[in-house]
């Protein structure tokens, strides 16, 4: 089960409370305040896992709840921290706070994390209130309450390389055949109801490509399942526009072709600014070579045809997606190598960037400059 959007209520441990306690040894008298502090309560965190696919691991439990820390005990014995608590999910993942709205982290790379309920500090023991006038305290502080609140997470597929177009023009077939995912498929529209990943190989390397669900005309004013399907499409680098030559429905190629990217165009964060190979797919039917050229000529520019079933034009078509990569890798090279890092002056330079040394008039009169006797 693929699972994309999930709403979590986490709550951090609480304190432990400190400890009111005394020294009671044998030939020790008044031995004073002795007692420790509270551990810590543990953290609830949620961390990018290159081996998360989906977010289908946390729906079988909604609330999350670390921990409290121990409370402290006498001869100054700090009380043991909570363990924190690890939500391992998919780079790309959104955390959000669900109340507020705001976005607390975007995960994008593996490894990165956030802190989304924070365990509460421990409290102190009466040896820290012992003082001059006070060397009996009984006063402790309680542990502080660890922080609670729902999230809810996001899930925005990373792939270098997503595969577009209208229900059933053959991309979950496209998908099983350049790699080993097995996507459902079946001759019929909508089988793909969910993103599915696979890593087509290319020499020594290779790149993620993603089956996208296919969109329908509407699609970025919600109709159908329109934004659950384009979010998925923000995070791609290329887009790959699969166009059916002959539709069950009897409706134009070329039109289709049109009314996608006008979704694309139309969604909240435009998508048709990404790099875009369009191909006619299922090239073994009679008249795909006419389609092909009149969407050529529409765009004015080349249209690749494919077949998933013969693998025609498929050697091609991994080719020039792995070129546009290649090239885009560069670009951001380049961009970065070009970007200079932020020089901070010193305290040094401060300080001394704005002192300057001008000569003034001698208080010595000439004369007494003259005398040996003066100037020690």
């Amino acid at each position: 089960m693929f699972v994309d959007r999930v709403e979590l209520y986490v709550k951090g441990g609480d304190g432990g409370r400190g400890s009111a306690s005394f020294r009671r040894e044998k030939y020790v008298p008044k031995g004073g305040p002795d007692g420790g502090d509270g551990g810590r309560g543990g953290s609830v965190i949620v961390r990018a896992d290159a081996n998360a696919d989906n977010l289908a691991g946390l729906t079988m439990k909604k609330h999350w709840k670390a921990k409290s820390g121990e409370p402290g005990q006498g001869a100054k014995c700090h009380g043991a921290d909570a363990a924190d608590i690890v939500l391992l999910v998919p780079p790309g993942t959104i955390v959000r706070d669900r109340d507020r709205g705001n976005v607390l982290k975007d995960l994008v790379e593996p490894g990165d994390e956030v802190v989304v309920a924070k365990g509460g500090k421990g409290g102190r023991g009466n040896v820290h209130f012992k003082s001059a006038t006070n060397r009996a305290p009984r006063q402790f502080e309680p542990g502080e309450p660890g922080e609670e609140r729902w999230v809810s997470l996001e899930l925005k597929v990373i792939a270098d390389a997503g595969l577009v177009g209208l229900p059933n023009a053959g991309k979950s077939t496209l998908l099983s055949r350049l790699s080993r995912a097995t996507p459902e498929i079946a001759p019929y529209p909508f089988t793909t109801k969910h993103p599915n990943l696979g890593i087509v190989t290319v020499g020594d390397g290779g790149f993620v490509l993603a089956d996208l669900p296919g969109l329908i005309e509407g699609a970025a004013q919600g109709v159908g399942l329109g934004h659950e399907f384009l979010r998925h499409v923000e995070r791609t680098r290329v887009l790959v526009h699969l166009v059916e030559p002959f539709p069950a429905d009897g409706s134009d190629p070329v039109r289709n072709y049109h009314a996608i990217r006008k979704e694309l165009a139309e969604y909240v964060i435009p998508l048709t600014d990404k790099p875009e190979l369009v191909c006619v797919s299922k090239a073994e039917l009679t008249g795909a070579e006419e389609v092909q050229r009149r969407l050529a000529a529409d765009l004015g520019r080349e249209v690749l045809l494919i077949s998933a079933v013969t693998g025609q034009g498929l050697a091609r078509l991994v080719g020039e997606v792995a070129r546009v990569l290649a090239e885009i890798r560069r670009e951001e090279a380049q961009a970065e190598a070009r970007r200079k890092p932020v020089e901070f002056p010193t305290e040094a330079a401060i300080r001394t960037s704005d002192f300057k040394t001008e000569a003034v008039a001698s208080i010595t009169p000439p004369e007494a400059a003259d005398d040996p006797g003066l100037g020690g």
